[in-house]
């Protein structure tokens, strides 16, 4: 027998057995938001979503977009659209008025569900339907279905159809609309559930955007188990730590930055005196860029939480690899586990990860994506010869898949090449840096030299040539900046990656190309 996956067969699972079990506890004070929700409400208002869509008109294959940050509103909407055989566009809220335009025209959506906060910003987008999230507006669409009502029509699910097209960061070209399966997401969810260990009696913090590849497929996970959602809009190191403490949080996934932000957090509250919530009950996940080892072993040994890192991709829903403390590190020093922990890790069961010849990552699974929307040129650059080209460049040690950089971000110096990566882990083991980026800059004799842009904290004297001379005393003088700049804050996107094409742009302006 071979029964076709849908995403909605986690919440199916959930709201069956769980159905008087807190489900979301949406934002406090949030203009439209929800409260409290057990399971079998949150099931209840799924179904009054679909079936309000289907009454509008929107049928299979047609697509449904929403622009909002977290929110209880942003779950329903999940279900409710790819559930019942539409496909979900999830929109970057950090986007301007021009790039949403961009990629409601290019998936073709013909609803718009968008937060209030957006509304203004949004009020010349045109679209057959828009929906404002602010409780009045929408309050039809997000009824609980009446008992009694007739249902929305069940969707004889193909599990290799469209579940959602998650939009890439632009670079130089637009965005590119990334279509996953619901076979993808139903696999990715199942085997990231597995790997984390997420379970029934589980208290998650939504401290990663839901619209970055679904919230990484733990949403469909966490339903699957009947684990409790507790909504965060905005992320902030403070809040994050109450949050912990008030609800009893067990777990969270988010970029290196966000666990920056409640490291400097910490250090205020054990300042004043204060204790900081989580200790041996919190594990965090990890992913989105590769975290300096240094703060992996401070968020181990001081505030005691679990570290997990995951490696993937928009293209793989996303999750190729996972690296978790393994039993055999037991005598290895704080310091020597987080060097481990730091590396991509190995590959989930039933993903098979390769390195070519040019130090390419290559990715085969049953979560790679279906292909890019409208874009077949793409998708076969992507997909070459049955394996995914990652474009991101690194190196097997052992089973263990160690990412050195974006091929694109090699620093070529004097015919050297320089993983800025191995050089800003280097410069965060300096006890003043609250972050760091590692760029190549033209140089007449060397082709490009390595530049680092530092932050530093306020109180910090620390100075160029400090830093310079700290990494000649590590690694070898060829990876060491020649040059330090101080800066009050790195600009990263939504989901905490910094785009180092933005940052090189200053320095290489004028020239025809971006390599000298």
């Amino acid at each position: 027998m071979q029964v076709q996956m849908n995403i909605l067969d986690f919440l199916h699972r959930g709201a069956n057995v769980y159905p008087d079990r807190i489900a979301f506890v949406d934002e406090p004070k949030q203009e439209g938001g929800l409260g409290e929700l057990t399971y079998g409400s949150f099931f209840k208002r799924v179904l009054g979503l679909a079936k309000t869509l289907e009454d509008m008109g929107v049928t299979e294959g047609d697509r449904v977009a929403i622009l909002s940050p977290n929110a209880t509103k942003f779950a329903i909407a999940l279900f409710a659209t790819s559930g019942f055989g539409k496909i979900f566009v999830p929109i970057n809220f950090r986007l301007n008025a021009k790039e949403v335009e961009f990629v409601i025209t290019h998936s073709g959506a013909s609803v718009l569900l968008v937060d209030p906060e957006y509304e203004e910003m949004l009020s010349n987008i045109q679209v057959k339907e828009k929906i404002v999230l602010d409780g009045v507006r929408d309050k039809l669409a997000f009824e609980p279905l009446k008992d009694g009502s007739s249902e929305p029509t069940r969707w004889e699910c193909d599990e290799n159809a469209t579940c959602s097209i998650n939009y890439t960061s632009g670079t130089t070209a637009q965005p590119k609309g990334v279509e996953v399966t619901h076979r993808n997401m139903w696999l990715n969810a199942t085997m990231f559930g597995w790997h984390t260990g997420v379970c029934d009696s589980d208290v998650y913090l939504h401290t990663l955007p839901l619209f970055h590849a679904n919230g990484w497929g733990m949403p469909y996970a966490l339903a699957g188990m009947g684990a409790k959602n507790i909504i965060l809009r905005k992320v902030d190191g403070e809040d994050i730590l109450s949050r912990i403490q008030l609800h009893g949080v067990t777990l969270m996934c988010g970029a290196p930055a966000v666990w920056s932000l409640v490291l400097q957090a910490a250090e205020k509250r054990l300042a004043q005196g204060l204790s900081v919530p989580g200790r041996d009950s919190v594990r965090i996940v990890a992913a989105g860029a590769p975290p300096p080892s240094k703060m992996i072993e401070r968020l181990q040994d001081e505030l005691g939480w679990e570290f997990i890192q995951i490696y993937g991709l928009t293209e793989t829903s996303p999750v190729l690899t996972v690296n978790r403390y393994r039993r055999e590190w037991a005598t290895k020093s704080a310091a020597d586990r987080a060097k481990l922990l730091s590396m991509a890790g190995v590959p989930i069961i039933g993903t098979s990860i390769e390195v070519d010849s040019t130090g390419e990552v290559l990715a085969r699974g049953n979560q790679v994506f279906k292909g890019y929307w409208n874009n077949s040129e793409a998708t076969q650059e992507a997909i070459d010869g049955g394996w995914f080209r990652t474009g991101d460049g690194g190196h097997m040690v052992n089973s263990y898949l160690a990412i050195s950089d974006r091929k694109k971000d090699v620093i070529i110096s004097g015919g050297e090449n320089v993983s800025s990566i191995e050089v800003e882990d280097t410069i965060f083991q300096l006890s003043d840096i609250l972050e760091v980026a590692v760029i190549g800059v033209p140089d007449d004799k060397w082709g490009e030299t390595v530049k680092a842009l530092v932050v530093k904290r306020p109180d910090s004297n620390l100075t160029e040539i400090d830093v310079i001379n700290f990494c000649r005393s590590n690694l070898a003088h060829y990876k060491c900046p020649t040059s330090v700049e101080f800066r009050t804050e790195l600009i990263r996107t939504p989901t905490g990656k910094l785009q180092k094409f933005k940052l090189r742009e200053p320095y290489w302006a004028g020239r025809t190309k971006l390599v000298n």
